[in-house]
């Protein structure tokens, strides 16, 4: 998996290393409308706009943004192999 956001491109053991740690913690994860879910086949794509708080490294950070995650099947799960993110627009649509 990979985290695709401005800062560039975070490995999978960037992250879980970061959360393992306590360098990087979020205190609220809240979905603004409804996800937009898509599956082909064995592929599944889902798209949000959520509005969070984190805290790295002892630093507060509200965000207010869009996701995207892309799931495959493997061995009977899905497995995330993507997320990206992008921060939203203030008067941003919801998604279709």
């Amino acid at each position: 998996m990979v985290i695709v956001s401005e800062p560039g491109v975070t490995s999978k053991e960037r992250f879980l290393s970061l959360v393992e740690s306590g360098d990087l913690a979020h205190s609220a994860m809240d979905a603004v409308s409804r996800p937009r879910v898509r599956v082909y086949g064995d592929t599944a794509v889902v798209t949000a706009r959520v509005t969070n708080t984190a805290h790295h490294r002892g630093v507060r950070q509200d965000a207010d943004e869009w996701t995207t995650d892309v799931f495959v099947k493997r061995d009977g799960r899905r497995q995330c192999v993507l997320t990206h993110i992008t921060s939203a627009a203030p008067d941003a649509p919801d998604a279709q």
